[in-house]
C-alpha cells in the first residue's frame, strides 16, 4: 500500500521559513513534487523533483524563496520554504508519480493529505 505522509506545517509570520517532509512508503517513484490549495482557489503547481536526479522545477511565484529536495535513502521529499508571504497561506500537498516529472496535478498517481501553512501579516 503505498502512503505519503506530509509533516512540518504551521503558523508563521512574514518573512519567516518552514521546512516541510513527505515521507513515502510502499514504492519508489519517479518524480515527486509539491503543490497547494489556498480556500477557495484550484489546486497549484508549487515544485517537482526527479528521483533520478536532474534540475527542480519551479513555479515562478516560489522560484528563488523555496527549495525542493529529496534523501533517497528515505523516500522522502522536503520543502524548504524561506521569505514566506500571506499568499502562501494554503494546505500544502506531497504527490508522487511514476513519471519523469510534471507540474500538472492530474499526472500524480498519489497524494498526500496535506498540510496546513498559514503566514500572518
Amino acid at each position: 500500500q503505498v502512503q505519503l505522509e506530509e509533516s512540518g506545517g504551521g503558523l508563521v509570520q512574514a518573512g519567516g521559513s518552514l521546512r516541510l517532509s513527505c515521507a513515502a512508503s510502499g514504492r519508489t517513484f519517479g518524480s515527486m513534487g509539491w503543490f497547494r490549495q489556498a480556500l477557495g482557489k484550484e489546486r497549484e503547481f508549487v515544485a517537482f523533483i526527479k528521483w533520478s536526479g536532474g534540475s527542480p522545477v519551479y513555479a515562478a511565484s516560489v522560484k528563488g524563496r523555496f527549495t525542493i529536495s529529496r534523501d533517497n535513502a528515505k523516500n522522502s521529499v522536503y520543502l524548504q520554504m524561506n521569505n514566506l508571504k500571506p499568499e502562501d497561506t494554503a494546505i500544502y500537498y506531497c504527490a508522487a508519480e511514476v513519471g519523469y516529472g510534471s507540474s500538472w496535478a492530474g499526472d500524480y498517481d498519489y497524494w498526500g493529505n496535506g498540510t496546513l501553512v498559514t503566514v500572518s501579516s
